[in-house]
């Protein structure tokens, strides 16, 4: 069983050396590739003001958080629920620093590397597609995810888009629409009913360029050494 956590957070500035805060942490498990619907999501009063640069990015106000509970209040629930796991964050270090930051000043210092893996999607991306934007905006606009109701960042919602892009963009495909009539002309198309029960699928000339176009890509990041570059062999 490979269990991952799709992880953000929201903070009340950038600068977590000038005790910025966590005000918004949202967690989504997946399990062998999918979604499996549990989730870990609170919202936190950090005990000081949010700068404004970092509300008109969040919109979360100092006021809607009054009545939230403290980071030590949760820092048990959320170890439990992110231990073992594999953290998949868009710029690991930042998230990181924060959780790290938040655990030393409830007297409970903890190594977030030492208890879970860490996938930074950014630093993926980067890879997969260097010299272009990497943004998790750009990336749902390259993967076709919608963002749709993005107008301000949750860590809730921004964590969901995360789980999307991150599919698509390690090769897995979240859903499929067989209803679709352009989607099901296609599979129509290019099908082939053998001997029993046995149906053969079989990629179009679109998606055989475009799988070659995505190997020769890997195998330039990856320095020649994509193992599906079937030209080699």
């Amino acid at each position: 069983m490979n269990r991952q956590v799709i992880l953000d957070t929201e903070t009340t500035g950038l600068d977590v050396s000038r005790n910025h805060k966590i005000i918004e942490i949202g967690c989504i498990e997946i399990i062998d590739r999918k979604y499996t619907g549990k989730k870990f999501h609170e919202y936190l009063n950090p005990k000081r003001q949010i700068d404004q640069g970092a509300l008109s990015v969040h919109g979360i106000t100092n006021e809607f958080l009054e009545d939230k509970p403290l980071f030590e209040d949760i820092k048990d629930s959320l170890l439990n629920f992110i231990n073992g796991s594999e953290l998949i964050i868009h710029n690991a270090p930042f998230d990181i620093g924060f959780l790290e930051h938040e655990y030393k000043k409830s007297r409970h210092k903890i190594e977030i590397e030492k208890i879970c893996k860490i996938f930074d999607s950014l630093i993926y991306a980067r890879k997969l597609h260097p010299g272009q934007k990497n943004s998790l905006d750009a990336l749902c606009k390259r993967y076709n995810v919608d963002n749709s109701s993005r107008d301000f960042h949750g860590a809730l919602l921004d964590a969901r888009i995360l789980g999307d892009v991150y599919l698509a963009m390690t090769g897995g495909q979240t859903s499929f629409n067989l209803g679709n009539s352009k989607v099901a002309e296609k599979k129509k198309n290019n099908t082939e009913k053998l001997s029993g029960e046995y149906i053969v699928q079989f990629a179009s000339d679109d998606e055989l360029r475009e799988h070659n176009e995505l190997i020769s890509e890997i195998d330039s990041v990856s320095s020649g050494k994509c193992i599906w570059n079937i030209s080699k062999f």
